[in-house]
């Protein structure tokens, strides 16, 4: 019952729906033992040759009205508590979506893919049951066992009913050994699924990698071993399940016996008539239903407790980003400044990378490079100024505002980001466009895909904008996905432009196209590049260079070359390369 006690939260907020289904329910209850009673009276008069054709249509007629209300009620019942139950699965996937919207990377490093679709699946299911099946058995099985049972007493004998119930506690006896062994197996059972499921999207979407490698049959190896861990662990639940089953027919044949015994003796001494024995044998099977009602109940409440359990370990995970109590709406434009005194990873997360003595002044409408060597803090920087991280010394701002002190969402609408790792829906190639504002008309799709050099390939499609990209954008090259990616940013028009190494896939000529439309379309807007190709960032108006977190040299493309440090260094390398792969061309 713990479980209802953490679910009462829905059950107030839904307690119209489930008064009413639960009323439907009682008034069933009552409608089932009324047949019994009549069938008893109906062989009274039977044994009596009393029976007329009149009380024997009376009889058939009463018992076709009482089946056509139960029908209309069960009806009722089922709308409402069924309706419910959906209710808390709704509610329930949007609260867990939600939190998986405002977690940040600590939380997605830790909880992988398929763990987390498991519990926005199969552990959901669980608890909608609960508010379901589990309502219905818990009310029903009260009810009705609790009507049958009266009805028993009322209209046959209390001393019989005594003797035809006094199996039932044997039944709480075997719930009680066998609910802690299911609530157990169960949540190993979901744990294991949710290994399957992180293999099976892993393999999945590294397919390539694994054909590549020619590890398919250790894959396979490795994916049959998860099943078979799988299968053990429903096998050990089901084992635990099938038990409830035969321990309560052993009860019911008990009782049967019990009242066959008596209830005979009874008829012979009259105590009882034939028909009341009848109506009681058959009241005996209408508890049955109750009775099994028990072993599912607590069956339901174990597995959905497993999986509550396990939704709720994951809601009580809080992002490492707080919004300040008196955060306030960002600026509509203004300079970034980063002044960062200091910043470094928690080592033990599992990230590495450091800065230290950045200052950044980075007026609107300017266009900022920042290079350096791998894990020099090109993109550590970016982090920072996205507001993935906050645990550092010193200030970043934007319009002499700390970023800290900003609403998030205030911050990243003015911030228009291409990562690294472009990401493409399974959707339209002017969908994807369009993503991020879903108003956007034709004409402004189309100006971002020139702006960002794609209008030409898209063009060449077998549907142009229309073309369906496939699932992470699969049919189509790098660098068509990369510069959909900053068509996707561009769009948005906002205040800042962030391109983190996002001209990698694209060859000279297309990069230049892209920067110099850059150049001319955001001149009243701020843009920053980080690059490993300094190609990429040689029109910035100011080019910082990083080495382990440090700036070691900055200012313009022509100032850097004149110092001979490492860009200019860095500089003719990349031009002997250029030289070298045209040539080889």
């Amino acid at each position: 019952m713990q479980i209802f006690k953490k679910l009462s939260w829905f059950f107030k907020e839904e307690k119209k729906t489930y008064f009413y289904g639960i009323v439907a329910l009682f008034i069933v209850s009552i409608l089932h033992i009324i047949p019994p009673r009549l069938i008893g009276m109906v062989i009274d008069e039977i044994a009596k040759k009393q029976l007329t054709a009149q009380m024997l249509f009376i009889s058939l007629v009463a018992m076709l009205i009482v089946a056509i209300l139960e029908y209309l009620f069960r009806i009722v019942w089922r709308v409402y508590i069924f309706g419910g139950s959906v209710m808390l699965e709704k509610k329930m996937r949007s609260k867990l979506f939600d939190h998986f919207l405002k977690m940040d990377t600590f939380f997605y490093q830790k909880h992988r893919t398929g763990d987390l679709m498991a519990h926005a699946t199969n552990d959901l299911q669980s608890v909608q049951n609960v508010a379901g099946m589990g309502v219905l058995t818990l009310a029903d099985s009260i009810m009705t066992g609790g009507a049958t049972i009266l009805a028993m007493v009322l209209f046959v004998d209390w001393r019989l009913t005594i003797l035809a119930v006094l199996p039932l506690p044997l039944l709480s006896l075997f719930s009680k050994i066998l609910g802690e062994r299911i609530h157990n197996a169960f949540k190993y059972s979901q744990e294991t699924f949710s290994h399957l499921n992180d293999k099976v999207q892993e393999s999945i979407t590294g397919m390539k990698a694994i054909k590549t490698f020619g590890q398919e049959k250790e894959d396979i190896e490795d994916f049959q071993t998860k099943t078979k861990e799988i299968e053990q662990a429903f096998v050990k639940v089901n084992f635990y399940d099938s038990l409830f089953d035969p321990a309560i027919a052993i009860i019911v044949g008990i009782s049967y016996s019990l009242a066959i015994l008596l209830g005979g003796y009874l008829v012979v001494q009259k105590s009882i008539s034939i028909g009341q024995l009848v109506s009681f044998m058959t009241y005996i099977g209408i508890l049955v239903w109750p009775m099994f009602a028990v072993g599912m109940l607590f069956n339901i409440f174990q597995r959905g407790g497993a999986s509550l359990a396990r939704i709720e370990e994951l809601l009580s995970h809080t992002s490492h980003i707080e919004e300040n109590e008196f955060a306030k709406v960002a600026k509509k434009q203004g300079a970034f400044d980063f002044q960062i005194e200091e910043f470094s990873y928690e080592q033990e997360r599992g990230v590495q990378g450091s800065l230290k003595n950045i200052a950044i002044h980075l007026p609107k409408g300017k266009m900022l490079g920042i290079v350096g060597k791998t894990g020099s803090g090109k993109s550590t920087l970016i982090r920072l100024l996205l507001r993935e991280f906050d645990t550092y010394k010193g200030t970043i701002s934007f319009a002499d505002d700390d970023i800290r002190l900003l609403k998030k969402d205030s911050l990243l609408s003015k911030i228009a980001y291409v990562p690294q790792d472009h990401f493409l829906f399974s959707m339209s190639v002017a969908d994807n466009i369009r993503f991020a504002k879903p108003s956007a008309t034709e004409e402004e799709i189309t100006l971002a895909a020139k702006m960002a050099a794609v209008d030409n390939d898209i063009q060449q499609l077998t549907n142009g904008y229309d073309t369906m990209v496939g699932e992470r954008g699969v049919s189509l090259s790098g660098g068509q996905k990369q510069r959909l990616s900053i068509a996707r940013a561009l769009i948005l028009e906002s205040e800042l432009l962030i391109l983190d190494d996002a001209l990698s896939a694209v060859d000279a000529k297309t990069e230049e196209a892209i920067l110099t439309n850059l150049k001319h379309e955001r001149s009243e807007q701020t843009t920053m590049i980080t690059a490993h190709r300094l190609s990429s960032v040689m029109f910035a108006d100011e080019i910082i260079v990083l080495d382990k977190g440090e700036i070691i040299e900055r200012g313009r493309h022509e100032e850097l070359l004149e110092k001979k440090g490492w860009y200019a260094e860095m500089w003719e390398l990349q031009k002997i390369s250029q030289e070298e792969e045209r040539h080889g061309a």
